[in-house]
């Protein structure tokens, strides 16, 4: 996996250790899944804040795990 921002880090980290109570690095099931799982959170969440800095960083944020930044 390529180098994760803090923050992009942080996302999987907390699914990973919610679902599996281990870091994401360690993590048992498919990362790719667990990805996608936290990118649509991440869009739906951004969506219901609507336009807005904190919006913009949760977009950010998916399209980094997306692999797309």
């Amino acid at each position: 996996m390529t180098d994760l921002s803090p923050a992009a880090e942080a996302v999987l980290h907390a699914v990973t250790l919610k679902q599996y109570d281990v870091p994401y690095y360690a993590c048992p099931a498919s990362i790719d899944q667990i990805k996608s799982d936290a990118v649509a959170v991440l869009r739906a969440a951004a969506k219901h804040l609507g336009s807005c800095n904190a919006s913009t960083e949760l977009l950010a944020i998916a399209a980094e795990l997306e692999g797309l930044t």
